[in-house]
């Protein structure tokens, strides 16, 4: 049994020490990690992002992330992934890491992921160069994340993102916004390989709970959604059996 403690979208601002940090006190005894699915600052701003990273800084149990699109915003995404990692934050972007817990290979594939929208009413990489750039961009992180994926000898698969791989979870978003929320070809990507759950933030009015085509859950964490400083998710066998706030 393994619990994953989750959020996203706590969009930490100069301001925000001490904000997270009483919540998380009894962390090691609630979860075995910690995964953040993106926006974890305001605006990118080094000076944002350092004082989240000391908010964190310390606890026992690994913490993994993935950016945001806040966390690029002020062009210093490069620094911003430095200054999580010289903390003991694991930051992924196309790439896995492999964790043991308890004896338990827990393997997590990350990406920011993009927007694009999903089969029916999706954009496609057809007309202007803008467009195809569009498109093609989420492909890759798509691609990206499919291939660090099939990279893992794990027990457990979760895949970390930022953008929604459905439209599931994004119920209660204004339907004019889905194309900027998500794409379906993250879905696709973690379908064609596997994966035991999909963690995503981005859509803060949308709901916690959805599903790809092949069956895998997905999970909505932004910290509007669930309304906490994370949630717990437990896997177990393959599956998820229970999360807790």
């Amino acid at each position: 049994m393994i619990r994953i403690a989750a959020v996203g979208d706590v969009h930490f601002g100069t301001g925000s020490a001490g904000s997270l940090r009483p919540a998380l006190a009894h962390l090691a005894d609630r979860a075995d990690l910690m995964l953040i699915a993106g926006d974890l600052t305001r605006c990118g701003g080094p000076e944002e992002v350092r004082v989240l990273a000391e908010e964190l800084e310390g606890l026992p149990v690994p913490r993994v992330a993935v950016l945001g699109n806040h966390d690029y915003h002020a062009d210093k995404e490069s620094q911003v992934r430095r200054i999580l990692e010289d903390s003991g934050i694991r930051v992924l972007e196309g790439e896995a890491v492999t964790l043991d817990v308890d004896g338990v290979r827990v393997g997590i594939a990350g990406t920011k992921g993009f927007g694009g929208g999903y089969r029916g009413a999706c954009g496609t990489d057809f007309g202007e160069p803008e467009m195809k750039a569009f498109v093609a961009h989420t492909r890759k992180m798509a691609d990206r994340l499919e291939r660090a994926l099939s990279t893992l000898d794990a027990d457990l698969r979760i895949a970390l993102m930022h953008y929604s791989p459905v439209e599931e979870t994004l119920q209660g978003e204004r339907l004019e916004i889905f194309p900027f929320l998500g794409s379906y070809l993250l879905a696709e990507a973690v379908d064609n390989v596997g994966a035991d759950l999909i963690l995503h933030g981005h859509a803060h009015h949308g709901r916690e709970k959805g599903v790809t085509p092949a069956g895998i859950p997905v999970r909505n964490v932004a910290q509007p959604v669930i309304r906490h400083a994370y949630s717990v998710y437990t896997l177990d066998s393959k599956r998820v059996l229970s999360a807790a706030s």
